[in-house]
């Protein structure tokens, strides 16, 4: 057999497969593109996407935010051939993108049938090297054949399966900046991202895990995701000035574009089901009104083509008042006056996380992260240029809970003279409050003071000497009860010592007269009574 028609048979073999990939041979014997200019767009459109957004679940909510559909050839049953529109699949994006057919090249072996544990036969996919024929740029494709090395290698890259390396992995919407860039300083190996939960929402933190995994060890080190990453986009700041303008332009073209092939679609939708509706009208006219069996199933076709007519043209009508149609001029206005501001485009809220990552993974090649007495970060960018910046080391959430060391001192000075809620009420007037943020409240004033181990007001009134109420009473050798009618009435001095009103008592002098309060002036009758009953515990 010689090489063409060996040529000629693998030919022949491929053919159905060639259809399947809407590249077709005509009678001419050349292979080219459908002719169908919308099936041709709706292809072109995931590789597209495909580059846009780095991965094949991107390119599935692409087309279901835009409201796209895509063609599929009908491989069996009466409609055999036909080519249908429906919502995209994950699995048809993977089967295009792996497909070499669409990059131009004649192939032959990709799939080989086995048995199955049922006893029937399934194609399987075949390695690269098992394949029995791989010609690139045998004919014309969608895109080129190293594009399409260049797209396997991304696909390979994403998958969570292949190695432990997934730098290159596509970008996902956590806050976290630097996801899968990130190297250990001390072993070297790849960090993960981790999130915690704070009251302004998720907060990532880079994590060398990677031993503890699998040998059980300790982790390695973590560093606080925030800073760094505020950190690299000051640098990416400043290091793009330059350039700003000239990217951020860029990005406005390619959303442009993006835009307007959308609308085309789905136009081409509308126009491909207002064909069907004609086609399905002619035939039904021209059909003899006599024979009423094909005449109804023909009308049933009509009515079929005209309902999906409707519900094309409701979903291009509800795409452009969502905005998921062509730019308008304010949106592209908006757009340009962001493009001259790099820093303000980085910084817009209305950019997605999305989006900064993957410019991120344009200009950065690695950020390495060393955490000691402060955070050392060295970022390498694609350009060659190597950068190491050094970052203070965050407090912790406890240290950010701290109570400020003027506040501590106030109390301390405040607590020679006043009470727990005296203190309270004096700096809550002065604007002063807890390292929680809220107002200072007595229990708060108790509880720094213990933390600190600061004296009480009654421990400090102790140290000058003064006594507690029951103490003044032992030493006086009288009832609580006239210790405080002795200071009503000015014999004791007393200072307040708790926010309960309790006192303490400065020590009275020897020669105190007590005095005889209750009682009026002169000699104390006797008891009545004989001396032995009073003897026997008094009259009866």
């Amino acid at each position: 057999m010689t090489l063409s028609q060996s040529w000629s048979l693998l030919s022949k073999m491929s053919h159905r497969s060639s259809c399947r990939a809407f590249i077709c041979g005509v009678h001419t014997g050349k292979v080219v593109l459908d002719p169908d200019t919308a099936i041709q767009r709706a292809i072109r459109t995931v590789f597209t996407l495909f580059d846009t957004t780095g991965s094949a679940t991107g390119v599935v909510k692409a087309f279901n935010h835009d409201r796209l559909t895509l063609p599929r050839r009908i491989q069996s049953g009466p409609d055999k051939g036909k080519v249908v529109w429906g919502p995209i699949a994950h699995s048809r994006v993977l089967q295009i993108l792996h497909n070499p057919r669409y990059a131009g090249a004649f192939v032959y072996g990709r799939h080989q049938h086995k048995p199955t544990a049922s006893g029937k036969s399934a194609p399987a996919l075949q390695p690269r090297e098992q394949w029995i024929a791989l010609f690139p740029d045998a004919h014309v494709g969608y895109i080129s054949f190293d594009k399409y090395e260049a797209n396997e290698a991304r696909l390979t890259s994403n998958a969570v399966a292949h190695g432990k390396d997934r730098r290159h992995g596509p970008a996902r919407e956590g806050p976290a900046l630097l996801q899968g860039m990130t190297l250990c300083g001390i072993c070297g190996r790849r960090m993960t991202v981790r999130y915690h939960q704070r009251k302004g929402g998720l907060e990532p933190e880079y994590v060398c895990q990677a031993k503890g995994i699998e040998y059980g060890n300790p982790i390695c080190q973590r560093v606080h995701g925030a800073v760094v990453d505020n950190a690299v986009g000051r640098l990416l700041i400043e290091a793009l000035t330059p350039h700003a303008i000239t990217a951020a332009l860029a990005v406005a073209d390619e959303l442009a574009a993006r835009a307007d092939e959308a609308e085309r679609l789905r136009a081409a939708g509308v126009e491909r089901a207002q064909y069907q509706v004609d086609l399905a009208r002619r035939r039904y006219l021209a059909v003899d009104p006599d024979n009423r069996l094909v005449a109804g199933s023909l009308e049933a076709d009509w009515n079929t083509a005209l309902r999906e007519l409707t519900q094309v043209r409701e979903t291009y009508e509800s795409a452009r008042n969502d905005g998921g149609g062509v730019l308008d001029d304010a949106q592209r206005a908006r757009i340009t006056a962001l493009a001259g501001d790099f820093p303000a485009l980085w910084k817009d809220p209305d950019t997605p996380m999305r989006e900064r990552k993957r410019l991120v993974r344009l200009l950065v090649v690695d950020v390495t992260l060393v955490r000691a007495d402060e955070i050392a970060v060295h970022v390498r960018l694609t350009g060659g240029q190597e950068h190491t910046l050094t970052l203070p080391v965050p407090l912790a959430s406890w240290q950010i809970r701290q109570t400020p060391p003027e506040v501590v001192a106030a109390i301390d000075e405040l607590l020679d003279d006043h009470t727990d809620g005296q203190v309270a009420a004096i700096l809550t007037e002065r604007g002063h409050v807890s390292g929680t943020g809220h107002a200072l409240r007595p229990t708060i004033v108790r509880h720094i003071r213990n933390r600190y181990g600061l004296r009480s007001h009654p421990q400090r009134l102790a140290d000058q000497g003064m006594l507690s109420l029951r103490e003044i009473a032992r030493r006086l050798g009288i009832g609580l009860n006239t210790v405080q009618v002795w200071r009503n009435n000015g014999l004791l001095t007393g200072r307040v010592a708790n926010d309960k009103g309790e006192y303490f008592y400065f020590p009275p002098p020897p020669d105190l007269e007590r005095p005889r309060i209750g009682r009026p002036p002169g000699p104390r009758p006797a008891p009545a009574g004989t001396p032995t009953e009073l003897a026997q515990g008094g009259a009866v």
